[in-house]
């Protein structure tokens, strides 16, 4: 059974950077794609960012698009979220997931089968 645990969030001046680490641990730690969500009070679960099982490939919500930069390390079962020029609307709980899938990258929760507890972020202005 596949398991994840999200670490490195905690508060920060907007303008700053968190690097977010996603440990995938599990019979099948190393060969799905994994995404990136956030969910703010009283608001939905959004998608961030996602990548391919080999890296080959990633997708960026517009929102963070060229802040935020997805990558992992499979010999270390490590996904990670380098978040850059934060801004007070990136706090949030921050959720990695695994998805169903190799190489499509999926935007809607419900193509990940295997969430993270979260972790929190939260950018003062």
């Amino acid at each position: 059974q596949v398991q994840l645990v999200e670490s490195g969030g905690g508060l920060v001046q907007a303008g700053g950077s968190l690097k977010l680490s996603c440990l995938v641990s599990g019979r099948t730690n190393d060969n799905h794609a994994v995404g990136w969500f956030r969910q703010a009070p009283g608001k939905e679960r959004e998608f961030v960012a996602a990548i391919t099982f080999n890296a080959h490939r990633t997708l960026y919500a517009d929102s963070v698009k060229d802040r935020f930069i997805t990558s992992r390390d499979n010999a270390k079962s490590t996904v990670y979220l380098q978040m850059n020029s934060l801004k007070p609307e990136d706090t949030a709980v921050y959720f990695c997931a695994s998805s169903v899938r190799y190489v499509i990258l999926d935007t809607n929760p419900e193509a990940y089968a295997t969430w993270g507890q979260g972790t929190q972020v939260t950018v003062s202005s």
